[in-house]
C-alpha cells in the first residue's frame, strides 16, 4: 500500500512553538503519513502565509494534494472527535473518585490498616476533601451552577458559598477522627438535601442541567454520580454516628 503523503505548514521560532502544529504532526505521525513538515519562522512570515491562503489560523494541512484546513479540520476528516470532547461529560469526576481511592489505598498501606471499613472510610472522606477543593476555587462559578437545582439553596444563595467549606471541612476532620459527634449530623443533612433536590431536578422535573459537583462549568451532567455521591456521604455520617454512639 502506498504511503499517503501530508504538507504541514506551522508556526516555529525562538519564542513560539505552536502546541496545535505539535498536535497535528503527531496525528499525521501515527496515522502513518509521510510528513513535509514545513515552519515558518517568524510572526511575518505567519501573517504573510495565512495572506496568501486566505486563511486566519495556522498551523495549515494538506493530504495529497487537497487543502483539509486547521488543527481541528485535520481531526474531523481523520473521523476524529473534537479535542476535548473525548469522554468529556464524566471525566473530572471519574477522576477524583479514582484519586481518592488510590490515596485511600496508599494512606492504608503506609499505617499497615488492612480494614476494608477503614479503606473506604478514607476513600469517602478524601472524597468528599477533594470535590470541595474543586468547589472552592471558583466560589462564584459553583453557586451559579448550584443554585439551578439546590433546594436550599434556592431559599438562601448564601448556603450555596457556605457549601464547599462544609464538605472540605467535614472530609477533613473525618480523616482526622475528630469531633465525629457533630460534623456528621452536618454531613448527613447536606447530603440528604443534596439528594432530595437533584432526584427532585432529574427524575421530577426531567430537568437537563450540569452539576456543580466538580466546580460547574466542565459539562458534567446531573444525574447518577451526583446522586452517588451524596448517597456515600450520607452513608458515611450514618456510619460515623454509629461508630461514636458505640
Amino acid at each position: 500500500m502506498t504511503q499517503k503523503s501530508a504538507r504541514l505548514v506551522r508556526l516555529v521560532t525562538p519564542d513560539h512553538l505552536c502546541p496545535w502544529g505539535i498536535k497535528a504532526y503527531d496525528i499525521l505521525r501515527r496515522r502513518g503519513f509521510s510528513i513535509s513538515d514545513e515552519h515558518l519562522k517568524s510572526s511575518d512570515e505567519n501573517r504573510d502565509f495565512k495572506k496568501e491562503h486566505d486563511v486566519d489560523e495556522t498551523p495549515q494541512i494538506w493530504i495529497e494534494q487537497d487543502h483539509i484546513g486547521g488543527y481541528d479540520a485535520l481531526r474531523a476528516h481523520l473521523g476524529m472527535p473534537a479535542e476535548g470532547t473525548e469522554g468529556r461529560a464524566y471525566q473530572p469526576v471519574i477522576v477524583l473518585f479514582c484519586v481518592a481511592a488510590l490515596l485511600s489505598v496508599a494512606v492504608s498501606i503506609a499505617f499497615g490498616s488492612t480494614s476494608w471499613i477503614g479503606l473506604i472510610e478514607r476513600f469517602i472522606a478524601f472524597l468528599m476533601v477533594l470535590l470541595g477543593v474543586q468547589k472552592l476555587q471558583d466560589l462564584s462559578q459553583f453557586t451559579t451552577g448550584f443554585v439551578q437545582y439546590d433546594l436550599i439553596a434556592q431559599r438562601d444563595v448564601r448556603y450555596g458559598y457556605i457549601y464547599p467549606f462544609i464538605e472540605t471541612g467535614a472530609g477533613l476532620l473525618m480523616l482526622g477522627s475528630w469531633g465525629t459527634w457533630a460534623v456528621a449530623p452536618v454531613v448527613l443533612f447536606t447530603s440528604v438535601a443534596g439528594l432530595i433536590s437533584i432526584v427532585k431536578a432529574v427524575l421530577v422535573e426531567k430537568r437537563d442541567l450540569e452539576c456543580a459537583c466538580t466546580g460547574g462549568g466542565d459539562g458534567v451532567p446531573l444525574g447518577f454520580l451526583s446522586m452517588t455521591e451524596n448517597v456515600l456521604m450520607a452513608a458515611m455520617a450514618v456510619w460515623m454516628m454509629i461508630k461514636a454512639a458505640f
